[in-house]
């Protein structure tokens, strides 16, 4: 079969289509033929040398698909060969077939079409998993959501208003603010322009986001926590803004506020199932009744993985960025 390959780490142009070994399933695993997979800032790290794939994991970047059962291996029930899925995967998306735990699996849901249905299973299973299984959203909540615009922001703010949230974002410029409103989002912030500690607490009366969803890390630690509403809980789920920073734990402790950082890849195998397990409880009904959607800026062929990869370093696009094949 075919992947993009990484011989060496680098710029966008360090991705290659090369021909690989066909992959085998193994126990509790199936083979997925690739329709389409998505590009994630994960993906990005990992052609530059930052952050490998777990072990055993594909050594291909890609960390969903969508496309069609081809092979089951020994032990797995409840799906068949021809079966219609999308896939949260450790890695292996940028390639033309796929093997995936049978626990990471989730069907197309209705309405979605089988390509469409690659920009769902990441973003579906880190939201849902942060602002509900770790933070514990509760209608009436503020939620204040930093990238309102990217692939997580949007899937975000979509989730926190079916579930009765108030939606704060911040993202760069009036266009995408504007796509953040047409989702659902309250409180809009140009972080380019305006502060947005002052900007929340002006539209909360000063008591600030009882939750916060965070992909900027060190950068925003402090004022994040200036952001917190008493008994507020922090989720840091990216480190764009740097790994280090000092954490003023009386301004914590006053607050009786919490911090929590996750991620996903690396997970057991039981606790991934268990998150997608609750997509597909919670979210799937949510997408199938056209309440919550995909946003998808752009699609690539998938040989042209370099040229997604530059797209998202722009930092232009709204919602997801598809690789077809």
């Amino acid at each position: 079969m075919h992947a993009i390959t990484i011989p060496q780490p680098g710029g966008p142009e360090a991705l290659v289509w090369a021909d690989v070994p066909d992959p085998v399933p193994g126990e509790g695993e199936v083979l997925v033929e690739v329709a389409a997979s998505a590009v994630n800032r994960a993906d990005l790290l990992q052609r530059q040398g930052f952050y490998n794939p777990p072990p055993g994991a594909s050594p291909y970047p890609g960390l969903e698909c969508a496309g069609r059962i081809t092979a089951l291996g020994p032990g797995v029930t409840g799906w068949a060969v021809g079966d219609e899925v999308c896939a949260l995967l450790s890695g292996g998306g940028y390639a033309e077939r796929v093997a995936v735990p049978a626990g990471q699996l989730l069907p197309v849901p209705e309405g979605v079409d089988p390509v469409t249905a690659a920009a769902l299973p990441e973003v579906a299973c880190t939201v849902w998993s942060n602002l509900f299984m770790v933070a514990h959203v509760r209608p009436g909540e503020t939620v204040l959501v930093h990238g309102g615009a990217s692939g997580i922001g949007t899937m975000a703010i979509q989730l926190a208003k079916a579930v009765g949230a108030r939606v704060a974002v911040t993202a760069g410029g009036k266009e995408k603010l504007a796509r953040c409103a047409e989702l659902g989002a309250d409180i809009l912030i140009d972080y380019r322009e305006q502060d947005f500690v002052e900007e929340l607490k002006a539209a909360t009366g000063g008591a600030g986001a009882d939750v916060i969803l965070d992909i900027i890390g060190a950068k925003y630690l402090a004022r994040n926590v200036d952001a917190l509403a008493v008994n507020g809980r922090l989720v840091i789920i990216g480190l764009q803004g740097g790994v280090k920073a000092e954490l003023n734990l009386g301004a914590l402790l006053a607050k009786r506020a919490a911090v929590a950082g996750t991620t996903l890849r690396a997970r057991p195998l039981e606790e991934k199932a268990a998150i997608v397990a609750a997509v597909r409880e919670h979210v799937w009904p949510l997408v199938e009744a056209g309440r919550v959607r995909p946003v998808v800026h752009e699609t690539f062929p998938l040989r042209e993985a370099s040229a997604a990869h530059a797209a998202l370093e722009s930092g232009t696009p709204v919602g997801k960025l598809l690789l077809t094949r």
